[in-house]
């Protein structure tokens, strides 16, 4: 069989994806490869064709149970035999997947790490003549990485213990350089393929909001994409447990995830979501990693997460099929000190040296810098997560909240020299200083018990912002901050302090501008206004009633075998058959994502409902 065959045969598709013949063809040669690609690019067909086409086994290592249950679940509909090895196998079960897997019936198996180092793997290994290894996740193995699993230091050894070295292919979806080369250094690949297939995610659009009121944003977002399913990401699981309840309360949907939860609870909640039995999951970053669920329509992150890898990623989980999908982050400086505690008590590598902990601490803390960047840029949104990541883009996308949004240009020159005048009267009362919510509190003229303690209201400077919000001096703070007018001091307790630039604007006449987003009073309380093409996929044609149809078929025929919606088929399948409505099963044959295999197990059903359908139509024609 041919690489083109099996991608037609097995997955439905007439063309590869841009970066995935290239990975393939190397692996197929024998030659290592590291594939930098980006989610929904399509990474699992460069190993699962290779596995294919190679004599023995293909091991997968990959970090979650989830994903294997997924993966497996996929592949077994499309006619590959495959099967995992983890921890939620009784023994009985783990014998009968030895057994087969040493008697070659199954073309590819997926193994957690810890896996790798057991007497019992190795020895299944040397039996099933293992030909391919990959490595999903691959950024695991790196401890500048945001998801370091010691574990996966091992692979290398396991790998040399083998008779015969076979193949490898890593795979992951953020990497920066640094990453990179630990991959490569760490798995001690032998001169590979580097595909690095760029970061854009074309589908996606992205969009900061820096709303009053989180909750109510978030309740009429949701509320414009009813019917669509999508994770609300928060800090902390006190967060989470809340956010959830109001959604609820509101007839929402919903379900949660946290480490906090217990096993079988988190169980339930994740099947629950993946199953489509709830449309939202709100959850801390513990969810997500190896979620092959490739529906999910939009993600919030109700909380800035601490750098712009894990934020990357996260987002990345919408849009998987390719179709348009919203992702938005609701940005408040509270979230700042946040992640700045998390970072701080993050729970220690204990492989690592003093020095080097510092090193990871400060790298974390630069890395967070990057992230409130990005929320607070007037810029393109996409370049700038692109240019992170090394990609250089400098052309606006068009397609973001910052690029679609009208901005105007405000001096604010008085408010700055208000703001730098009473940091300097701070500075000489209390050389040590104080921090940004303090001075904001004596700019108001709070009678805050520790404003009048310290005596603030003694300054000449008390109140003279008198009337002014809070958020929005805290806006004019870290403009100037941002504009290098102003610094905030590192370490546990951050205090504010002018720099020698601030001398230009209080004696020396230098004015200073604010960007500011155009949006309206009622917007900055309760949410952004979307136009319904923002906020829904492209199905709103005159086929909408079909794309239900098929839907609600896809669901019941799901529901009967105990596998989640996706599987059956993605929401791009159903909308591509919706569009070319076949009538016979040739045609059918030519939608995107039908294979023979499930266009024999389902054919049958979907080609009766779009009759019906056009039956149904003639004769509402004829009435």
């Amino acid at each position: 069989m041919e690489k083109q065959t099996a991608l037609k045969q097995y997955f439905g598709h007439t063309a590869f994806r841009p970066g995935q013949e290239v990975v393939i063809d190397a692996l197929l040669n024998g030659q290592d490869v590291l594939g930098v690609m980006p989610t929904g690019a399509g990474k699992s067909i460069c190993y699962q064709i290779p596995a294919l086409l190679l004599p023995g086994l293909t091991v997968v290592i990959s970090p979650l149970i989830s994903l294997m249950k997924d993966q497996v679940a996929t592949l077994t509909q499309v006619g590959i035999p495959a099967a995992y090895i983890n921890s939620s196998l009784s023994d009985a079960q783990y014998q009968t997947v030895f057994r087969r897997a040493t008697g070659g019936a199954y073309r590819i198996l997926y193994v957690a790490p810890e896996r790798l180092a057991t007497a019992d793997f190795r020895s299944l290994a040397v039996q099933a003549a293992v030909s391919l290894v990959a490595v999903d996740e691959a950024h695991c193995v790196s401890q500048w990485g945001q998801d370091f699993r010691p574990s996966y230091l091992k692979i290398a050894a396991f790998l040399d213990g083998l008779p015969r070295r076979p193949v490898v292919g890593a795979f992951t979806a953020t990497a920066t350089a640094e990453v990179s080369e630990d991959i490569v250094r760490l798995l001690q690949l032998r001169g590979p393929l580097v595909v690095t297939n760029g970061f854009d995610r074309p589908n996606l659009y992205f969009e900061v909001a820096e709303p009053r009121h989180k909750m109510t944003y978030l309740s009429h977002f949701l509320d414009q994409h009813r019917d669509q399913c999508g994770i609300v990401y928060c800090a902390t699981r006190k967060t989470v447990e809340t956010v959830c309840a109001k959604l609820r309360e509101q007839g929402v949907s919903a379900t949660c995830y946290h480490a906090g939860l217990g096993d079988e609870e988190r169980r339930q909640n994740q099947e629950a979501f993946v199953y489509d039995r709830e449309t939202v999951m709100v959850a801390t970053n513990a969810f997500g990693m190896g979620i092959d669920k490739s529906n999910v329509s939009f993600v919030v992150h109700y909380n800035m997460p601490k750098n712009l890898e894990s934020y990357y990623q996260e987002a990345g989980r919408a849009g998987r099929d390719g179709e348009k999908a919203h992702c938005v982050l609701l940005f408040s400086n509270r979230d700042v000190q946040m992640a700045k505690f998390l970072i701080r008590n993050a729970n220690a590598n204990e492989t690592l040296s003093e020095a080097e902990r510092e090193q990871v601490l400060q790298r974390d803390l630069m890395r967070l810098e990057q992230m409130v960047g990005y929320c607070k840029t007037t810029d393109c949104l996409r370049s700038y997560l692109l240019e992170y990541f090394g990609e250089a883009r400098i052309l606006p996308c068009g397609n973001c909240g910052n690029c679609k949004g009208q901005f105007t240009e405000r001096d604010i020159t008085t408010e700055a020299q208000k703001i730098l005048s009473a940091v300097a009267r701070v500075e000489k009362r209390y050389p040590s200083g104080l921090g940004i919510a303090l001075v904001i509190q004596m700019l108001r003229g709070s009678k805050g018990q520790r404003v009048l303690r310290l005596g603030l209201d003694h300054l000449s400077t008390y109140g003279i912002m008198r009337g002014i919000d809070q958020q929005t001096i805290r806006s004019y703070i870290d403009h100037l901050i941002s504009e290098g007018y102003l610094e905030q001091t590192d370490g546990e307790y951050p205090v504010l302090r002018r720099t020698v630039r601030s001398s230009d604007v209080l004696f020396h006449g230098a004015q200073v501008t604010l960007k500011e987003k155009q949006i309206g009073r009622w917007e900055r309380a309760s949410g952004s206004r979307l136009s319904k093409s923002e906020i829904r996929p492209a199905d709103g044609t005159a086929e909408d009633g079909l794309f239900q149809m098929l839907r609600d078929l896809r669901m019941q025929l799901a529901q009967k075998e105990g596998v989640p919606a996706y599987i059956v088929f993605s929401n791009a399948a159903l909308l591509d058959m919706a569009a070319r409505r076949p009538r016979s099963m040739a045609e059918f044959l030519a939608v995107s994502g039908v294979g023979q295999v499930k266009a024999r197990r389902y054919g049958a059903q979907f080609l009766r409902a779009i009759r019906i359908w056009a039956q149904q139509g003639t004769d509402t024609a004829e009435d």
